[in-house]
């Protein structure tokens, strides 16, 4: 069948009812109540299905054929209420608590950032507190909007205060643009993040950004949630709030694969906005992304069973 024709799954996957059970499930999350700029990410897991149809079973940049060391399947999205922050925030964490339960890792097409909460609480019930890198224009720590305390900006202040996160592996990645104050920064380092800005990735390359970041995760297990708007809007432009100066898909997809040896149980793919795309060129480097992520996770569970 050609490529473009056919149920729009990721990758062109299996569906998880019909092969029962994944070591990979891909799962989508419908929900953008919490941003505070463009809405639309709601639409953003359905976009990266769409664009992933041209993902080809064998991987050269890993050396690895992901859907063939491991069951990778479509888990089809998870329903959250568009309403109601709170309880969306509850649904979305007992549906990766049922998903991780039957033994799969996760790949999560957002949805806004919102989401990154419930999926850490759920990741951090299986392996305690997880070391977090986290791709961004934003830091997402800031205390509330508009009183608000669940947002899109706010999940990994709340995510070091619930003890989630492992606070000496925490690293924000393509981090730039205007803040609101200097002390936005400060109290961001008090959480125990460290920086690295798109402008070290440009002056240092990403082969030493990968090897930084290996070194400060060490062997701890690892969730990577990515902001598509780390990229640049060049790379980028089908997303809430973007901001000039960012990453090439290049550069994200090369660090990416230099960290192929880290724990990595989980990640995440989130604000992509494809009424703000062109030629879904946010959604292709999305459905890439994950694809790199997919195929880390998959080399690693072929690793552990053949006893390496």
């Amino acid at each position: 069948m050609p490529r473009y024709a056919g149920p729009a799954t990721f990758a062109r996957l299996p569906r998880l009812d019909e092969v029962g059970s994944a070591d990979v499930a891909v799962v989508g999350v419908p929900f953008d109540a919490g941003v505070s700029y463009r809405p639309g990410a709601r639409f953003g897991g359905n976009a990266i299905r769409e664009a992933s149809r041209l993902l080809r079973p064998y991987n050269p940049a890993q050396d690895a054929s992901p859907f063939a060391l491991a069951q990778v399947a479509d888990a089809g999205d998870i329903a959250a209420n568009p309403f109601n922050i709170n309880e969306a925030v509850e649904t979305i964490e007992a549906a990766a608590d049922d998903l991780l339960g039957t033994g799969a890792r996760m790949m999560t097409l957002g949805g806004d950032h919102t989401i990154a909460l419930p999926l850490l609480r759920s990741v951090a019930k299986k392996h305690g507190p997880v070391a977090l890198l986290h791709f961004d224009a934003h830091l997402d720590t800031w205390d509330t909007y508009f009183g608000a305390e669940y947002t899109h900006g706010t999940p990994f202040r709340r995510a070091v205060e619930e003890g989630i996160l492992d606070t000496s592996a925490l690293s924000h990645v393509g981090i730039r643009g205007p803040l609101y104050g200097k002390q936005d920064l400060t109290d961001d380092e008090k959480l125990g993040f460290g920086i690295v800005t798109s402008a070290d990735v440009y002056r240092r390359g990403a082969d030493e950004i990968a090897d930084q970041l290996r070194q400060r995760i060490g062997d701890r297990p690892l969730y990577i949630s990515i902001d598509i708007d780390c990229l640049d809007p060049a790379h980028a432009p089908g997303t809430g709030t973007p901001e000039a100066g960012g990453m090439t898909s290049r550069e994200l997809l090369e660090i990416l694969r230099g960290l192929s040896s880290c724990h990595l149980v989980s990640a995440d793919v989130v604000e992509v906005a494809p009424a703000y795309d062109h030629a879904e060129i946010t959604a292709v480097a999305a459905s890439h992304t994950a694809y790199e992520l997919t195929t880390i996770m998959s080399r690693q569970i072929a690793a552990e069973r053949a006893g390496k």
